[in-house]
């Protein structure tokens, strides 16, 4: 088998039916497998699984992790490369698995490969942004990166976090590569976790902007206190990186952020409406970020019946295993 396709899920709705269909109409050379995991879905997921030549395996919903759950995924498969893809990334050509495979085939010290984001059309305005310039910086063919200057990776911050830049919404890993250093049992960035590890040992990523998904989310204002939590605590993990040692030195960068956003706002050409809409959207949301960002950057700090509290509180994964 060329190619294992691993699919965690857990209540995914109809959007999975699109996705399933998606990679089982692909053009391409290579044989394919596709395994789901299902972690407890209370709705149609498991049977929309039914209807395609899927291999399904279930755990119970406090198994689940991030990292052991694609580890469990991957070792239910035997292909060559493993592609990892979530329930809400659809595919956006047929040909993305055949463009990703070659892709990961163009130098043999090659572990892994993301390919480019595509935002729904109904994706919120700042995203929809940040998704296009995030993914043009990457280039606009197949990029190889590789650690090429120690010293540079020791000093800069951005270049330690373009190499390690990596994403499980649409990612191909080799087997071989995969057996010998699985994904962490984390909470949080198991596929940067990893990418970082590669990059370390040596090894390169590729950059495939041809094998696109149609991935984003249209968060509510109040989940993203619990988000950018996680996130910054997941960074800080990572890279040893927080957006600011004091809480006030936050205020000028976060006001900076939403002025830049309302710019980009007020130069689209809609109505006012839709305009007020967006700028509120940003104002809320770079508060989240800037204030709860900031505790997830100090969690390391904080005394164990503080992390137990905020996790409870705050935290979206610690709600999410949970559940």
């Amino acid at each position: 088998m060329d190619v294992t396709v691993v699919i965690p899920v857990k209540n995914a709705g109809n959007l999975l039916d699109k996705v399933l269909s998606r990679v089982f109409e692909q053009k391409t050379q290579y044989t394919y497998e596709v395994i789901c995991v299902d972690s407890g879905s209370k709705d149609n997921t498991l049977d929309i699984i039914k209807k395609y030549d899927c291999k399904l395996f279930q755990i119970k919903p406090e198994e689940f992790g991030h990292g052991k759950t694609r580890n469990y995924g991957a070792s239910k498969g035997t292909g060559t490369y493993i592609i990892f893809i979530t329930q809400d990334a659809l595919p956006a050509t047929d040909t993305w698995m055949e463009n990703f495979i070659n892709a990961m085939k163009l130098d043999k010290d090659i572990a892994g490969g993301f390919g480019i984001h595509y935002p729904y059309p109904d994706c919120n305005i700042p995203d929809k942004r940040d998704l296009k310039a995030h993914f043009e910086g990457f280039g606009s063919d197949n990029t190889i990166y590789y650690l090429e200057d120690w010293e540079r990776y020791e000093r800069e911050e951005g270049y330690r976090h373009l190499l390690a830049f990596f994403s499980d919404n649409n990612s191909c890993i080799r087997r071989d590569i995969w057996e010998k250093y699985p994904y962490e049992d984390v909470d949080f960035a198991e596929d940067q976790i990893w990418a970082r590890k590669m990059i370390e040992l040596g090894y390169k990523k590729v950059y495939c902007p041809f094998a696109p998904v149609y991935h984003s989310h249209n968060y509510s204002l109040s989940s993203y206190a619990g988000r950018y939590f996680d996130e910054y605590k997941g960074l800080y993990k990572l890279h040893g990186y927080r957006m600011a040692e004091k809480l006030r030195k936050n205020i000028i960068p976060m006001y900076k952020h939403i002025k830049s956003d309302w710019k980009y706002i007020l130069s689209l050409k809609e109505g006012i409406g839709f305009k007020i809409k967006w700028m509120h959207y940003s104002f809320w949301r770079n508060h989240a970020r800037y204030y709860f960002g900031y505790m997830g950057g100090k969690y390391c700090d904080y005394s164990d019946r503080k992390k137990a509290f905020l996790d409870k509180h705050i935290s979206q994964q610690h709600k999410q295993r949970r559940k």
